[in-house]
């Protein structure tokens, strides 16, 4: 991003981001400790999730699976809402300033927060800032004491009573998606705005890294986001601040003015869109087509999907974007390819070569499958014997990989093939880097051998893959890739 002046602490992207590798937690799914009684009525582990039902993760368990973490190479964690809730997702807010009793509570919190920064992990949590849930107080206040209750400017309250639990009649206030347990704020109310604004500062000065916003298209109060920036920012200059945005949007980033980045869904689909192709799992789609995933892009369309969506964002942005193959919004990738593992090591490949910041959605390192919701919301296993200890073992090079090779870190991306008129099919060859620190990249997608010209570079080093680099020719095996050091 261009300035005539030195970007200030609101405008400028945290310098960690660039560098960091996520791994997105779901709390409810991810482990499970014996350190505090709970409720009997738990789903077993091991059994299959459901919408409503809990299994009982926790946040100390989180912690006991550091090891996990560290091994990985993970150095920040998205957490999935951990504030009192009544849903196993916690996207309904009931206590905004405390963590939920089910995952240990603010002494798990601190334990774990503390834990983390002591292994260099940076925690960033979700924040749900356009709705509540109807066991929120003042809501709850709404629905006692109807158009008497002092609360009821903070929602969006069309008559009273209102209806919160009889949904074969409208809930009578804004909801989101019609939804009747997600009363929509009113954003408009300056008390509204005052009291969101101090939940995000209350956290940030409580030591977290950062915020993922959930929705934040809907909260259409002009000026919103920008004051959420700024405060948060003042309280901790390198907060990263990212937004669940579906879409190519420039403008949630333009001038530093809302988020550092966004979601970068855009990626996920034009990287499932190429590498898995026809091969489709077609039932595990998502109905309201958020994702482009379909139909499929040789080689040449996907490099075209990957120069637009470099060209739409600012450089600061492309940095800061969060690079996701799968979340607890979507299908597992692996899943989506019809559980071809060698598909999911594609994109894996390409996620960690890709500018911005790339996140593992928990589980994915070991080969956890999951269709929709709930589906992709599944307890992780911690039974060894169930993982894929191949795909562990190559996500854990890559990763080490990233972290050792500013090419893969940096802005640079130079597509090379196909080139212009030329016809590759669908194997993709591009370089990151500058100077004497580049890398240069290639994935075949297909069942058959590939081979391709290698016009210009010297291939120095094989990083990873199965690919090989011979005398101006890069030869690649089924579902192969390479990564070399180049000059």
């Amino acid at each position: 991003m261009a300035h005539e002046t030195p970007p200030t602490d609101d405008e400028r992207v945290p310098a960690w981001v660039a560098d960091a590798v996520f791994y997105q937690i779901f709390p409810d799914r991810f482990a499970f400790s014996d350190r505090f009684r709970k409720p009997s009525n738990l789903e077993p582990w091991d059994t299959a999730p459901t919408v409503h039902g809990y299994k009982g993760g926790d946040l100390y368990g989180i912690v006991e699976k550091f090891d996990h973490l560290v091994d990985l190479g993970i150095n920040a964690i998205y957490l999935n809402p951990i504030f009192t809730s009544a849903s196993n997702h916690r996207y309904h807010t009931m206590d905004y300033f405390h963590v939920d009793p089910l995952l240990g509570g603010d002494e798990a919190f601190d334990e774990l927060l503390e834990t983390a920064h002591g292994r260099g992990i940076r925690v960033v949590l979700d924040g749900v800032f356009n709705h509540a849930s109807r066991g929120f107080l003042p809501f709850n206040d709404i629905a006692e004491n109807h158009d008497k209750s002092p609360w009821i400017d903070w929602f969006k309250v069309q008559t009273t009573p209102v209806q919160p639990y009889d949904e074969k009649r409208p809930p009578r206030y804004e909801a989101w998606w019609n939804l009747h347990a997600l009363p929509k704020f009113n954003t408009d109310n300056a008390d509204v705005r005052e009291f969101l604004m101090s939940v995000g500062e209350h956290w940030i000065r409580k030591g977290i890294d950062g915020w993922r916003l959930d929705v934040p298209q809907e909260v259409t109060t002009p000026g919103f986001w920008e004051e959420f920036r700024a405060r948060v920012r003042a309280v901790n200059p390198e907060a990263y601040i990212v937004g669940e945005v579906w879409s190519t949007d420039p403008a949630w980033v333009a001038g530093g003015g809302r988020f550092d980045g966004v979601m970068n869904y855009t990626l996920t689909a034009a990287i499932a869109s190429y590498v898995i192709g026809d091969r489709m799992n077609h039932d595990v789609i998502l109905p309201n087509e958020h994702l482009n995933v379909w139909p499929p892009s040789n080689a040449a369309e996907f490099g075209d999907r990957i120069e637009a969506l470099l060209a739409a964002y600012p450089p600061d942005a492309n940095l800061a974007n969060l690079n996701l193959l799968d979340s607890h919004d979507t299908s597992r990738f692996l899943t989506l390819a019809s559980d071809n593992v060698d598909l999911l090591v594609l994109a894996l490949v390409l996620t960690m070569t890709f500018p911005g910041a790339p996140c593992l959605y928990y589980g994915t390192e070991i080969g956890l499958g999951g269709g929709l919701d709930p589906d992709n919301r599944r307890s992780m296993p911690w039974d060894e014997s169930m993982w894929d200890k191949d795909l562990l073992a190559t996500t854990k090079e890559l990763v080490r990989l990233r972290h050792e090779h500013d090419a893969m870190r940096s802005l640079a991306y130079e597509r090379l093939g196909p080139p212009n008129g030329a016809d590759w099919g669908r194997t993709y060859v591009f370089v990151r880097g500058e100077g004497d620190h580049r890398i240069l990249v290639a994935t075949n997608p297909t069942d058959h051998a590939d081979e391709v010209p290698l016009t210009g570079w010297h291939a120095r080093e094989r990083l990873s893959g199965s690919a090989i680099a011979t005398n101006g020719v890069l030869e690649l095996p089924p579902f192969g890739y390479g990564i070399w050091s180049v000059d």
